[in-house]
């Protein structure tokens, strides 16, 4: 997602983990972006294939077979392996591998998958989201229903985080959480609150919804890209997950919330000079007009159609719904026509409706970058032939453990990866073509290991600081970082018994 704290800049990553410049008395040290660490990262791997062996699993559908692991003979030179290394990210994007390599993918088509697809796919719904946005529809809308619930506290809270959960788990929303401060804010004051209670409504809901993301691209998508599943497989433990991870967030927001309310000396967050004025505000909204309200009808269509296409009904025994089977070129032209269309009703004009459009995809152009340099690493490794012989090593490790244990483990191994790769997309990239095989030799499918990360990446995300979506929303509603990690800590805590738990459960289910 973008890393801006008041509105989207082109040219910003999505989710590339950059600190955005947010109100801040001093400057902190900066983590490494997601870009730097994945060039670290190339260059480690590209240094690993002088060391570690090659070596090769026999395949069938794409998948390794046990026991059939064996070593080969690469006649490469230093300088094929050089040329390897820089053009590792154009290799990625295009999913070929270098003939002086001798090697072809499985099924012998002489190439790998590469990630052109993701890529257009991530600018095009960088374009969906950016039209949508400059009609001003999501804010108003959110802010009219704000207005309506005001009178009912805790149906407000409740409402507000279900919505900004939904728009984590379909689409990963981030970034365009920034806007909301400034209405959310003002709004929990009014009702007795405190700023802790309006930043969680907020950075908590889209965080969790992203933790348990259903169909969301930039997680859910590029994660089952990269591990050879379709983004519709195991989407029915996912929704469970959704609406449990929500529940458990609303209850602890509303709790804490009820506290403050009853006696504000609970309130972990010291109370700002313009609060009282924020409480005295009586400013009203404008009413949804008939070109926002047809706006917001085309945004949820869009993605609930989306969510239509990618699940694989047939397998799930839904005789009656037709099985689309849509992958990310049908979805990344589902979403350029509906940025247009979106454009042209609400108003914005051809030259409107354009500008839109490439500036969506120049503020997404970082994350999809960022996809293609994770899918260079994964050329390097199988031109080398050491894919195989990392995951024969990994194999040996998680060997003879239960399908509970193995997917648990899998999301603990996930949360230092989060950590150090800050971008949703390049850790599933990254990670995925590694780990997702090993679910093959442990009986367990593939999507469990998409699960796993996505949660642990949602997890880190939370209250990561190397995240400018945390940093930037805490500093727009001033929230010191220690006080919101103190009001975050048992919730985390409760998120990850949970998050084991639905690990165990689907492995059993499997």
């Amino acid at each position: 997602m973008s890393t801006d704290t008041t509105s989207r800049t082109v040219g910003e990553p999505r989710d590339s983990g950059e600190t955005a410049a947010v109100p801040a008395a001093r400057k902190a040290p900066r983590f490494p972006s997601a870009f730097t660490v994945l060039v670290a990262v190339t260059v480690v791997v590209w240094g690993l294939t002088f060391v570690v062996p090659p070596g090769r699993y026999d395949t069938k559908d794409g998948s390794p077979v046990p026991d059939t692991y064996h070593s080969v003979h690469l006649a490469t030179s230093f300088g094929g392996r050089l040329k390897d290394l820089f053009l590792s990210p154009v290799n990625g994007l295009y999913g070929v591998t270098n003939a002086h390599s001798g090697l072809t993918a499985p099924g012998g088509d002489g190439a790998f998958f590469g990630a052109a697809g993701v890529f257009l796919f991530v600018l095009a719904v960088g374009a969906f989201i950016t039209v949508t946005l400059r009609t001003g529809a999501l804010t108003s809308g959110v802010a009219r229903l704000a207005e309506r619930l005001q009178r009912h506290r805790v149906l407000l809270l409740v409402v507000l985080m279900a919505l900004f959960s939904l728009g984590g788990t379909t689409y990963g929303m981030a970034e365009e959480t920034l806007g909301f401060y400034g209405l959310m804010i003002p709004l929990v004051l009014k009702l007795g609150y405190d700023r802790m209670t309006g930043a969680a409504v907020i950075m908590v809901g889209a965080g969790v919804g992203t933790l348990a993301s259903t169909v969301n691209p930039f997680a859910t998508g590029v994660a089952s890209d990269s591990a050879g599943i379709g983004t519709g497989d195991g989407i029915a433990l996912r929704l469970l997950m959704w609406v449990v991870l929500t529940s458990l967030a609303a209850w602890y927001l509303v709790r804490y919330a009820r506290r403050v309310l009853e006696d504000p000396a609970h309130s972990l967050v010291p109370a700002q000079p313009d609060d009282e004025e924020l409480r005295a505000g009586g400013a009203t909204t404008e009413p949804l007009t008939v070109r926002q309200r047809v706006v917001l009808v085309l945004f949820a269509a869009t993605f609930l159609f989306m969510i239509f296409a990618v699940i694989p009904w047939a397998d799930l025994g839904v005789t009656f719904l037709p099985t689309l089977g849509w992958y990310f070129p049908e979805l990344a032209a589902l979403f350029i026509v509906a940025a247009v269309v979106v454009g042209v009703l609400a108003g914005l004009g051809e030259k409107g409706t354009a500008n839109a459009v490439v500036a969506g995809a120049g503020d997404f152009i970082g994350a999809a970058m960022i996809i293609m340099l994770a899918r260079g690493v994964t050329v390097i490794m199988n031109n080398a032939s050491i894919t195989d012989t990392i995951l024969h090593a990994l194999h040996g490790v998680v060997s003879g453990t239960s399908s509970g244990f193995f997917t648990v483990l899998m999301f603990l191994v996930n949360i230092p990866l989060a950590f150090f790769v800050p971008s949703s997309s390049g850790h599933a990239a990254l990670a995925m073509p590694i780990l997702a095989p090993l679910a093959d030799f442990a009986g367990v499918g593939r999507a469990m290991v998409v699960t796993a990360y996505q949660s642990a990446s949602g997890w880190v995300n939370l209250i990561t600081p190397t995240s400018a979506v945390v940093m930037g929303g805490l500093a727009l509603s001033k929230v010191r970082y220690d006080r919101y990690l103190r009001f975050m800590a048992p919730l985390m805590g409760l998120l990850l018994a949970a998050v084991a738990g639905f690990m165990i459960l689907g492995a059993a289910l499997a």
